[in-house]
């Protein structure tokens, strides 16, 4: 029997309500540790056919009479079209049409940041079409742009109301505390910069229009074609089989699909839209620029008695909020805190979801001023976060679903504990430190998803579904799951995915929420069709169903004997069993984390200021792992795009102009393979037991969030040097360490907070 229940969802620390249908008999979670398929090694089942360039991408898709795009996008970071006559364009050879401001809404005549889409031709070849916009006849008003913080602030102009969080009494808390730290730290915008840009091919037949994409988000696609074009859900297939990164920057449709769309059903013909590198860098989105004032007490024994702390957040011209306070609110166990957090609109690129949005930037600023508060109270960095480990989550009072951190601070003791021998490394100008970082993120997913699985006459399964596999293994976890529900081995399960057409829905790829969301759905289909296999086998071979079990292919009967699964399905010859499984609700009641700690050792040439990261130990808790290999791939690519934003990556602005500085890969610094350094990984692998049938939470966010903050303690470990703001150049690093030696030319007095 089925009961309609509501349950919180959360995605990217964004919470809502959601109704789900729940099956009275629910799986319960596997035993802890690994089993035959769960929890082991496995390799990318679609491995080869990416490395063979077998798999298809959207730019490789090639439609029957297809044309390509291109868009006018505008120049300026705040301007007005007085003229523009698409003509000129339009009669050029090879071009079948274009489309202006006024008729389409993602087209504008009053840009407000570089790159807004103004309009766009259609033609045979790319270069075509970009050769017709240059032809387009155009008048421009430009504007003074709004780029300067300050000046926003003291405007208000802002995307939404400042949001204030407070608990507790904050200057009641400041006056109990012996020692007072008050830092501000800043973060810069970085690039998503994945592989493979963003692009759409539409097409349509009839009243239906195949949206062929590169998307983290097959249904939310579906959704916004079809209310852009006012069409039935049904009438828009969103298809994205492979997909060469997204980062958080491939949550929407974008204009490049709208576009795309509407100049297919002008012409009748496939069109593909695509950005360039340049318009990659541009107008793509982007992990918003931070400015943060941090004020933390402690009392002598380093328990921590206020937080407070002020975000800025320089949103550009559209966007949201992202939770940057969260790290402040929520890490630590705090009876007062007081947050502000400002969304600042400027004329700029507009942000984007990037890989743990706000925890990233917010935890950079907390764990780096709690290294300063640790060294005021000459207590041990590691002994300090232990002393405010948090029981429960510090909002409500909610209990945890599960946690892990205070086993996740014991592994890496020995790690922390070869600073000592690392610091004896130092050798003329090259000093060597250790440095520590909590992290927490979401991460528990939610409903709704769905899950089909096939089980044909041969003993092969299929898992369908309407998901995407943003690069992260999705496929490789999902065919785990199927086959240790199923007792087979993961060659005899394929799973389909990325079509809207033939699945389920499935949710967002993510806030870490594909595993937990889909996961469960995928054995819970699984668990329907191995339901009836044992039912068939326990009626074709007289036996009870409660001594029948699966396993290595077989079916297995407790009192003796076994059948290859084969002899059971094969009665059925065409005949097929069909499972369906959808994903439970999140546990009522709790908080649903995920948690770790990164030790961080480098090097630090004092004369040059150059920084080396030498090695990072990291271990997380997610719950059950479902793919070790998958997992440590996914800690190792997270730390390294944390290593290029800690060292290397910034956009730039023109100050004046607002136009972006660095459009390619020579001018916007990527970490290379020499940049890479030692990588330790360990997963605690304990389910969370309330967590759904598989107790499984995501990974894609949580190796990201305590990089930069690890690395800038390391750095202020090894030199005395307290590091404040990122990208950690050269010049940041010189500044710091003159800062460093102007204090210690004046040292400063540790007195207590004033009453």
């Amino acid at each position: 029997m089925a009961r309609l229940i509501k349950t919180e969802k959360e995605v990217e620390g964004r919470y809502s309500e959601q109704w789900v249908v729940v099956e009275e008999d629910a799986l319960e979670q596997w035993p802890e540790g690994p089993l035959r398929t769960v929890g082991r090694p496995a390799t990318r089942v679609d491995g080869l056919a990416r490395a063979r360039g077998e798999a298809r991408y959207t730019q490789d898709i090639q439609l029957p009479g297809m044309l390509h795009a291109a868009v006018l996008r505008s120049p300026h970071a705040r301007a007005r079209v007085k003229q523009i006559d698409l003509t000129p364009a339009s009669e050029l050879a090879g071009v079948r049409g274009a489309v202006g401001p006024g008729e389409l809404d993602v087209l504008t005549d009053e840009p407000n940041y570089e790159g807004e889409a103004v309009a766009a031709v259609v033609a045979d070849t790319a270069d075509h079409a970009r050769a017709a916009l240059e032809e387009i006849s155009i008048e421009w008003e430009v504007l003074e742009p709004l780029l300067d913080v300050d000046q926003a602030l003291a405007r208000e102009s802002f995307l939404s109301d400042p949001k204030l969080y407070e608990r507790g009494d904050i200057e009641r808390g400041f006056a109990e505390a012996d020692v007072v730290v008050e830092a501000e730290y800043r973060t810069q915008s970085v690039l998503h910069n994945a592989l493979e840009t963003h692009q759409t091919i539409c097409e349509w037949e009839g009243e239906t229009v195949n949206v062929y994409t590169s998307t983290q988000w097959l249904w939310g696609v579906r959704d916004e074609v079809a209310a852009a074009f006012d069409l039935p859900k049904d009438k828009v297939r969103v298809i994205c089989r492979f997909m060469g990164g997204g980062f958080g920057a491939k949550g929407s449709a974008g204009d490049y699909t709208m576009i795309a769309a509407e100049l297919a059903r002008r012409t009748g013909r496939p069109v593909h839209c695509r950005l360039d590198r340049r318009e990659e860098n541009v107008n793509s989105g982007n992990r918003n620029p931070t400015i943060q004032k941090l004020r933390l007490g402690a009392r002598s024994d380093g328990i921590l008695t206020a937080l407070s702390a002020d975000y800025v957040c320089l949103l550009g011209w559209d966007g949201w909020l992202p939770p940057t306070a969260g790290p402040v609110q929520m890490l630590y166990a705090c009876d007062n805190v007081r947050t502000v957090e400002y969304g600042v609109r400027l004329n700029s690129p507009p942000m984007d979801a990037f890989r743990a949005p706000g925890f990233v930037e917010g935890t950079f600023g907390l764990e780096c001023a709690l290294d300063e508060l640790a060294a005021k109270l000459d207590l041990d960095p590691l002994e300090l976060r232990r002393r405010n480990h948090a029981d429960h989550d510090p909002l409500d009072e909610r209990p945890f679903s599960g946690k892990q951190l205070m086993e996740c601070y014991r592994r890496a003791e020995p790690h922390w504990e070869r600073r000592h021998e690392v610091h004896a490394r130092a050798d003329g100008p090259w000093k060597h430190g250790v440095g520590i970082a909590t992290q927490l993120w979401y991460g528990g997913g939610g409903p709704p998803s769905y899950a089909w699985v096939r089980l044909a006459g041969d003993g092969t399964a299929t898992v369908l579904t309407a998901m995407q596999d943003i690069g992260t293994g999705t496929r490789t976890a999902m065919a785990q799951i199927a086959a240790e529900e199923l007792g087979l081995p993961v060659e005899r399960v394929t799973v389909e995915l990325g079509d809207t057409a033939h699945g389920p829905y499935a949710v967002v790829s993510g806030g870490s929420s594909t595993t937990p969301s889909m996961g469960p759905a995928v054995r819970a289909a699984a668990g329907d069709v191995a339901r009836q296999i044992r039912e068939i086998a326990a009626q074709r071979f007289d036996v009870e169903e409660r001594v029948l079990s699966l396993a290595e292919g077989k079916v297995i009967n407790a009192d003796g004997g076994s059948w290859l699964l084969e002899e059971i399905t094969g009665l059925l010859e065409d005949g097929q069993i069909l499972g369906k499984g959808a994903r439970g609700p999140n546990p009522a009641g709790m908080r649903v984390m995920t948690y770790g700690i990164q030790v961080a050792e480098v090097a630090v040439d004092v004369e040059t200021g150059e920084v080396v990261v030498e090695r990072i130990y990291a271990v997380h808790d997610i719950g059950r792992v479902i793919n070790p290999l998958g997992a440590e791939s996914q800690i190792e690519g997270g730390i390294i795009q944390a290593i290029g934003h800690s060292l290397s990556e910034q956009r730039l602005l023109d100050p004046r102009s607002g136009k972006v500085l660095t459009r390619t890969l020579d001018a916007y610094k990527l970490p290379t393979i020499a940049d890479v350094p030692e990588i330790v990984s360990e997963l605690v692998d304990v389910p969370d037991a309330h967590l759904t049938n598989l107790g499984s939470k995501g990974l894609g966010e949580p190796p990201i969030v305590p990089t930069a903050a690890a690395i800038a303690n390391a750095i202020r470990d090894a030199t005395g040097a307290d590091v404040r703001s990122l990208p950690i150049t050269r010049e940041e690093m010189l500044g710091a360490l003159h800062e460093a030696d102007e204090r210690r030319r004046v040292p400063e007095r540790v007195g207590a907070a004033p009453a």
